[in-house]
């Protein structure tokens, strides 16, 4: 059969002949009854046939929710409107009823434009000598709210809003065009999923969140006519900042025109009508600042995941698009943070440095095979408030607050912070590098307390003469130091021979291979290849890295030489349910490669086991390790190595099982000057070791796997 129903252009054209739209008075401007009548009804369908045919639906803005693994704890949200997508169905009965009698009560038998509201809304404001009707249909509200939300320029979201004639006429022609392709049930539930209620609440899940606390599928009929009432105008009828007189009115209108529809008995008016005003506020929360009071402590993991995020270009072009995405895209995110470590880390790291501490006490946790973060603690609160913060511990600062115990600058990493000095730790580039190229773990020097390096340097207290002269911390490192009793002691003087002897710049290349980035002008300059085979100090680690990069240098070890980028999420769905993609794979699955064999990381594992305690499977620790606590405390096979700074400034630990690696520090994030002394060059050692006993206290004790012979002896 031939389609005889008219076309839009048609539709829009059989009202201008009955002269109904001629005389629309537009929001605010009474249009005169000649201006489209005078144009003939050849002239205003080619008006008309100027303007577009179909409707351009941009998904509209959704809130980004945040969760912990476990897929329920909420973290946070990121959002510039709230708003959350769901179907009528999840919707209360009440208000869609509502809304329909508020806007629209001839909504289930017009096309898209109402003659007879027209016609009436003319009569009326041509009495009134003003605006008193309008005549937006349901229809017509939601293709305003559709052209507003696609805007990508000032100019298309004034055209979208503007109080012209062609604003209005084009959105008639709009309605029509989208009631031929749309039912009114999806009309309907495109209109409440966009609708604006006020309180940054856009659509009807946000708004029952907002002023009741509820699901929309909850909302009684008092509450669903009052919210139905707010659309018109949400600032003028607010019921939570205003008076609610004018809300009260509004919604008891809302009852009565419910009732006149027939959609609630008599009685059911008369008793919504005394009830009064109810209302249970949440603020949904939007960014870091705003984690949960209980879960503060989460602020700098969360902080760590938006750094992520705006890296990642799957989200966008530039940093600018990656965040709106983030607060527009409607993802949905579950993080790599599990509760149970976390709180574990939280209470070892706030037994041995409390929130008014100058000196950071932190720890980071990160699972080797995938490189996801399992916990971020420092004792910090993440707050934006530092009004009663402490005194800066530099005294030359004597104006300036200090950053405890309130901040929120990326004590852990992710940010624009350089970090901190890792000392010893980074003994374990040298041994990898050494490994990689072939050097046993056998590899023997005589570690004198001093020793004379072929590497020049300025004069200063590490000097001799031009060459740079090491020493060791105690004079009982003296003697002979093969790769396990070297690093079990931290020898510096072994460590220097070895790094002569495999290159500093190989030592360099290996940490940048496991992830370590130079942040600071003179960290990159001396990484530069035309410098790096003199910087003899590095693997003395007098370069600055931060906790999470440490971290993952010692989880790459213990996953045998498979080096994960270090990771914050364990899934992102988009509001369709769908993985989130880039180059066809999902954006939170691990990104791994292999940076050195098997056989090396288990070298160095064995060499790693000295300085906990545990002691090597292929030879001797020499009798005593820098950290055995460590495994006395943990009780199951441990690996990992100690890192002080000259003159005590800051103080490391980094231990790892099979299972998951931890980098803790202790270091004055304002001064690093400031020397945390030798009463604290133990406590990450005992913060590493107790979180890792309760993060794997229901887990198997897994044995590391003993390096070959090649790597053992010549």
């Amino acid at each position: 059969m031939t389609d005889r129903r008219p076309t839009v252009a048609g539709r829009v054209a059989l009202l201008i002949r009955a002269g109904l739209i001629a005389g629309l008075v537009i929001a605010g401007l009474s249009y005169p009854l000649t201006a489209l009548a005078g144009m003939g009804v050849k002239a205003g369908t080619g008006a008309l046939e100027n303007l577009p045919e179909q409707l351009v639906e941009v998904p509209a803005a959704q809130s980004t929710y945040v969760y912990a693994k476990d897929g329920k704890t909420l973290l946070t949200m990121f959002y510039e409107e709230y708003r959350r997508q769901v179907p009528l169905k999840d919707m209360s009965p009440h208000i869609t009823q509502a809304i329909v009698a508020s806007e629209d009560t001839r909504f289930y038998e017009h096309h898209g434009v109402d003659a007879k509201g027209v016609a009436r809304a003319f009569v009326a404001n041509q009495q009134a000598g003003g605006v008193s009707q309008g005549a937006s249909t349901l229809t017509m509200q939601y293709v305003r709210m559709a052209l507003r939300d696609s805007a990508r320029t000032p100019k298309q979201a004034l055209e979208a809003t503007e109080q012209t004639a062609g604003r209005k006429l084009r959105e008639m022609r709009l309605a029509i065009e989208v009631e031929q392709r749309l039912s009114k049930q999806e009309i309907l539930q495109r209109y409440l999923n966009n609708a604006y209620f006020g309180h940054r609440a856009y659509g009807i899940y946000a708004a029952s969140e907002v002023f009741f606390s509820k699901p929309a599928k909850d909302l009684s009929l008092t509450e669903a006519a009052l919210l139905a009432g707010l659309v018109k105008a949400p600032s003028a009828y607010d019921p939570a900042i205003r008076d609610q007189d004018a809300a009260l009115q509004r919604r008891n209108y809302v009852i009565d025109q419910m009732l006149k529809m027939g959609s609630i008995t008599a009685t059911q008016a008369a008793n919504a009508r005394k009830a009064k005003i109810r209302l249970k506020l949440s603020t949904p929360p939007n960014d870091c600042v705003s984690v949960p009071d209980k879960h503060n402590d989460w602020g700098f993991f969360c902080d760590y995941f938006k750094s992520w995020w705006r890296e990642q270009p799957a989200f966008g072009r530039n940093v600018l698009e990656r965040e709106e995405n983030l607060r527009r895209g409607g993802y949905r995110v579950v993080t790599s943070i599990d509760p149970k470590v976390q709180a574990a880390a939280m209470e070892h790291v706030l037994d041995k440095e409390n929130r008014d501490s100058p000196f950071a006490h932190g720890e980071v946790v990160i699972q080797p095979g995938t490189g996801r973060i399992v916990s971020m603690a420092v004792n910090r609160r993440y707050s934006l408030q530092q009004d009663d913060n402490g005194k800066h511990s530099d005294r030359r600062q004597h104006d300036v607050r200090g950053n405890y115990p309130n901040t929120v600058n990326p004590l852990l990493g992710g940010g624009n912070m350089a970090g901190y000095q890792a000392g010893s730790t980074f003994k374990i580039f040298t041994l990898l590098a050494a490994l990689d190229a072939g050097l046993p773990l056998s590899t023997s020097y005589y570690a004198p307390e001093r020793f004379v390096s072929k590497y020049i340097t300025a004069p200063g207290p590490a000097t001799c003469g031009t060459h740079w002269c090491p020493k060791n911390s105690s004079k009982s490192m003296t003697g002979n130091q093969t790769m396990w009793s070297g690093f079990g002691k931290s020898v510096n003087t072994y460590f220097v021979q070895l790094e002569q002897r495999v290159g500093a710049d190989k030592a360099v290349a290996m940490a940048e291979k496991l992830g370590l980035k130079w942040r600071t002008a003179v960290d990159r300059k001396l990484a530069t290849p035309e410098h790096a085979a003199g910087w003899g100090a590095f693997t003395l680690g007098v370069s600055d890295a931060t906790p999470v990069e440490i971290a993952n240098v010692f989880a790459t070890v213990a996953a045998e030489g498979s080096y994960c980028e270090p990771l914050p999420v364990l899934s992102i769905r988009t509001p369709d349910g769908k993985n989130a993609t880039y180059k066809g794979k999902p954006i939170a699955a691990p990104r791994c490669k292999r940076v050195f064999s098997q056989d090396v990381a288990r070298a160095a594992t064995d060499a790693a086991r000295c300085p906990t305690g545990y002691g090597a499977a292929r030879g001797s620790c020499g009798g005593w390790g820098t950290s055995e606590m460590v495994f006395g405390t943990l009780g199951r096979p441990v690996a990992g190595k100690s890192g002080t700074t000259d003159n005590n400034k800051t103080a490391w630990f980094s231990g790892y099982t099979p299972q998951l690696a931890a980098s803790a520090f202790v270091a004055d994030p304002d001064n690093p000057e400031h020397r945390v002394g030798n009463g604290r060059s133990t406590i990450s050692k005992y913060t590493v070791a107790q979180t890792l006993r309760d993060a794997l206290k229901d887990q198997p004790d897994l044995e590391f796997t003993p390096p070959s012979d090649k790597l053992v002896h010549w």
